[in-house]
């Protein structure tokens, strides 16, 4: 099994087939298809499902392209981090945004990062808390926004910021100008994560504290869809006050923090406990609190105070 192999699998899955993925990486076919072939005959498994429609993974194909992604990745972080030029931070860094922080943090890190580190290859993936925690988890990214967890046996966390939740409602919906409970969220449709995503879980625990139930009609994984559907009308929802802000500057949508309760989360800074964190992870870290910290102390940042021994 070689580099060249494993260039060949990642390069056919995504394109979908061995012409385009030979066109991609200036070879010709049957060097592609050698390649190909070669590594299944190693592994033993077939890795794709050859048809007239294109090449698709196996079961087997699906589990070996993942690794062989990560092995990627990491050879091109090595060659990243071999310094030609001392003195120059450089390499790849790969930070997990939480959905809701995205909007307002991920083009001032780009340019903080090209600003300071311009020899840092950023990347920047997005979701829900328990997407980031995955991808942690698995190596996939260097760091990542979490929130309501403290440190672990394979992360180090750091808090940052507290901030409230919010009501959010359709543009008419009456959430503005006066804080909303939770009982009154209550009494409309509303439009959730499903279990067990984080915010699903604190506002849960929240109802059963005061023994109500939620009408949940529809559940779904992404803040841009929970935001269009309360803007058509099909009810309301719970999110930070950070995803809603440029929407309601925007007349969008109507949102006020929540009351009687106040739902409280706490986002921190995750990086995992490894024997050697690349310098320009650290450097990457530093710029991300730096923008949030300014965030919060500008105003920009709904319903949010900084952490005092931050």
């Amino acid at each position: 099994m070689d580099v060249k192999q494993l260039t060949a699998l990642v390069a056919v899955a995504d394109a979908g087939s061995v012409t385009r993925a030979a066109e991609l990486l200036h070879l010709v076919q049957p060097a592609v298809t050698r390649q190909i072939h070669t590594l299944e005959q190693e592994l033993g498994v077939p890795l794709f499902e050859r048809s007239r429609a294109g090449m698709e993974l196996t079961e087997s194909g699906r589990l070996m392209l993942e690794r062989a992604r990560r092995v990627l990745s990491e050879l091109e972080r090595a060659r990243a981090e071999i310094r030609p030029n001392p003195g120059v931070l450089q390499g790849i860094v790969t930070v997990g945004l939480l959905s809701s922080t995205s909007e307002l943090l991920a083009e001032r890190l780009v340019a903080a990062v090209l600003q300071e580190h311009p020899a840092v290859r950023l990347r920047i993936v997005s979701g829900y808390a328990g997407h980031v925690r995955q991808w942690l988890d698995a190596g996939d990214i260097d760091l990542g926004l979490l929130y309501n967890l403290k440190s672990t046996s394979s992360l180090n966390v750091r808090a940052l910021l507290a901030e409230n939740l919010w009501a959010v409602a359709p543009p008419d919906g009456g959430a503005t100008g006066r804080p909303v409970t939770l009982e009154e969220v209550a009494t409309h449709p509303v439009v959730m994560p499903s279990a067990p995503h984080g915010i699903r879980t604190l506002v849960a625990e929240a109802c059963a504290r005061l023994d109500i139930g939620l009408n949940i009609v529809v559940e779904t994984n992404e803040v841009s869809i929970q935001k269009r559907l309360v803007r058509a009308g099909h009810g309301w929802t719970i999110l930070p006050g950070i995803a809603v802000a440029g929407d309601v500057a925007g007349g969008l949508l109507s949102a006020a923090p929540l009351r009687s309760p106040a739902v409280e989360r706490t986002v921190v800074l995750a990086l995992p406990f490894a024997p050697r964190i690349p310098p320009a992870v650290h450097a990457v870290a530093d710029l991300l609190v730096r923008q949030m910290r300014d965030a919060v102390e500008r105003g920009e940042w709904p319903s949010a105070h900084w952490k005092p021994d931050n």
